[in-house]
């Protein structure tokens, strides 16, 4: 498990632990992990090879993402890293792909392992960012008016967990959302039932939506291609697809329920 830190990977452990398959998990700080039982923790940082020996050793399954480091960067060595995973043992990978692909991405497609890449369009916890503003004035301010059928990210560690212990996913990219698009406004309100109290939704003018990336310390380039995407959405935004249902089963997740269980994080 690589990610196992992350807010997906988490979820991914702890599926796996609690149907009582072995889980090795890759962390940078093996001593913050905090994992759970069951779980064998290893350090090592997927940017540098030489530290990935142990984690990849005698593993039937891995699960990947396609950056590292501290500034999240895009991983160089995806050669090395598959490598080191088909040396191992590993005959399944599931990878949590990323927004544009990545090189780690185009190099399992190439492997011969039964590979599948997790496409999600928008993670529920995205909305994690508004948490400052509706803790200090009740409010979520943005210039996207648009709905997002966003997914919450324990439905996409289901669907890797699916792919990696049972397979039948081999040589997919899955794209996933949640089970609705919603708009700002819609999910404002869905908080607001979460914390018991009214909860509104504020839509930001272009200039305030730059000086609010601005003052979050992103550069002039990225703040342009925010403003680009809040006012002209991908045609994929309000997109629903059965895809979570199809793999794992059951109804993926609404935002309302993860707003009820990261409610805490909004309150004042």
């Amino acid at each position: 498990m690589t990610g196992a830190t992350g807010t997906v990977g988490r979820h991914l452990v702890r599926g796996l632990a609690e149907r009582g398959h072995p889980v090795r998990a890759l962390t940078r700080r093996p001593d913050r992990a905090d994992l759970g039982p069951g779980v064998e923790v290893v350090g090592g940082d997927l940017t540098d090879a030489a530290t990935l020996q142990e984690a990849f050793t005698g593993v039937d399954a891995v699960h990947l993402i396609t950056f590292g480091g501290d500034d999240g960067a895009e991983l160089a060595n995806a050669g090395e890293i598959l490598a080191l995973a088909r040396e191992g043992g590993a005959r399944r990978a599931t990878v949590l792909g990323a927004f544009g692909g990545s090189p780690l991405e185009d190099a399992v497609r190439g492997s011969d392992l039964e590979w599948t890449v997790l496409v999600p369009l928008e993670f529920m916890s995205g909305a994690l960012e508004w948490a400052p503003d509706v803790r200090e004035t009740g409010a979520v301010r943005t210039l996207a008016a648009w709905p997002s059928a966003a997914v919450h990210e324990a439905d996409i560690a289901a669907v890797a967990l699916t792919a990696l212990t049972e397979g039948g996913q081999g040589g997919r990219d899955l794209v996933l959302t949640g089970p609705q698009a919603l708009t700002p406004a819609e999910r404002a309100r869905d908080l607001g039932d979460a914390l018991g109290r009214e909860v509104a939704w504020v839509r930001l003018t272009e200039e305030q939506e730059r000086e609010r990336l601005r003052a979050q310390g992103f550069p002039e380039d990225y703040v342009e291609f925010g403003i680009a995407l809040a006012t002209d959405p991908p045609g994929t935004a309000g997109r629903v697809l059965p895809t979570v249902e199809e793999v794992t089963g059951r109804p993926a997740l609404t935002f309302a329920r993860w707003a009820r269980e990261n409610a805490d994080a909004f309150r004042a």
